[in-house]
């Protein structure tokens, strides 16, 4: 039995559609949902679904925990493991969340009866070798189909791009403290309203160890700083010179 676990990303978008090239059809497609992905990944998502059993593979099922990560934080008063430099967020809110699915699911159950284990396809592209590692659970073994077919990252993006399928961009969190400061101005932009509540997170969280979603900087600070420099700015631009040529 093959399952995929996918991401809502570039790696796991051409892994699969290199599957599909490749006649190597999954029997679960799982996309574990935190609640807090951007709205164009959960259309990609449902784009992507549409295409894949329009090519004879099965749709991708969401599946996701009782407790959004957003409202897990928010309760504890903290910030996603990751911030302190755990992965903790990755295990509770996508990890469990499969295998809950699974140990539910009759395949799977039947796979395990048979004394077999269940093949896990992991997206990671070529290149990332150092991510690689045996699966912890004794019911699974993991592949890493991009890694084995050599694919690194402009593969899989001209492998999105000859399937006729739009990129799908980064899959993450809206309050992932992984973000680079280009990507949280890039939100601000383009979803205040989800920056309103990471910034909420970070102003709830009783925090003692680390300054902020930035561990060494809060996301707040970053952003005043920013709007600041960008008054001043527009003080210099509106007294021009001779030369400015705007």
């Amino acid at each position: 039995m093959l399952l995929v676990c996918y991401g809502g990303g570039t790696d796991s978008t051409a892994e699969l559609i290199e599957m599909v090239k490749r006649k190597i059809i999954p029997d679960v497609i799982l996309f574990a949902d935190t609640k807090a992905e951007r709205p164009e990944t959960y259309w990609y998502v449902t784009m992507f679904s549409l295409w894949l059993v329009s090519q004879g593979a099965p749709p991708i099922t969401v599946v996701s925990g009782e407790v959004t990560l957003e409202e897990d934080c928010l309760k504890r008063k903290a910030l996603p493991g990751l911030a302190y430099g755990f992965k903790s967020c990755s295990e509770h809110f996508k990890a469990r969340p499969q295998n809950k699915y699974m140990n539910q699911f009759p395949l799977a159950i039947e796979t395990w009866e048979k004394d077999e284990k269940i093949i896990r396809a992991i997206g990671y592209e070529y290149g990332e070798e150092r991510r690689m590692r045996e699966s912890t659970d004794k019911k699974y073994v993991n592949w890493f189909p991009l890694i084995e077919w050599e694919m690194d990252r402009d593969a899989c993006i001209k492998t999105i791009a000859n399937a006729g399928l739009p990129q799908p961009g980064k899959s993450s969190c809206f309050f992932c403290p992984s973000m680079k400061k280009r990507e949280i101005f890039e939100l601000r932009d383009s979803h205040p309203d989800l920056l309103k509540r990471a910034l909420a997170m970070e102003a709830n969280a009783e925090l003692t160890t680390i300054s902020g979603l930035g561990r060494s900087y809060a996301w707040a600070d970053l952003i005043r700083n920013d709007e600041n420099q960008m008054k001043m700015f527009v003080d210099v631009v509106e007294q021009t010179c001779g030369c400015y040529d705007g």
